[in-house]
C-alpha cells in the first residue's frame, strides 16, 4: 500500500517476476496492471480474509 495514494482505496502486489497490479480493497477486483494469475492468488485470497486491516490502514494513512 502506498500512503497518501489516490482513490478509490486499493493496495498494490508485486509478485517475484516484478508484475505489478493495485487492487480495490473493497471488491478485490483488479484496478491497474497485470500478473499472472497463480502469482496473484495467495495475495488475493489474503486480502479478502483481511479486509478490515486493508480498510484500516488505508484510513489512518491515506485519507
Amino acid at each position: 500500500m502506498y500512503f497518501k495514494d489516490h482513490a478509490p482505496p486499493h493496495f498494490h502486489i508485486i509478485t517475484l517476476s516484478n508484475e505489478r497490479v493495485a487492487v480495490v480493497i473493497e471488491t478485490v477486483a483488479i484496478l491497474a496492471g497485470s500478473a499472472d494469475e497463480r502469482d496473484l492468488v495467495e495475495a488475493l485470497t489474503w486480502a479478502k480474509a483481511n479486509r478490515a486491516t486493508l480498510r484500516r490502514l488505508w484510513r489512518q494513512y491515506s485519507e
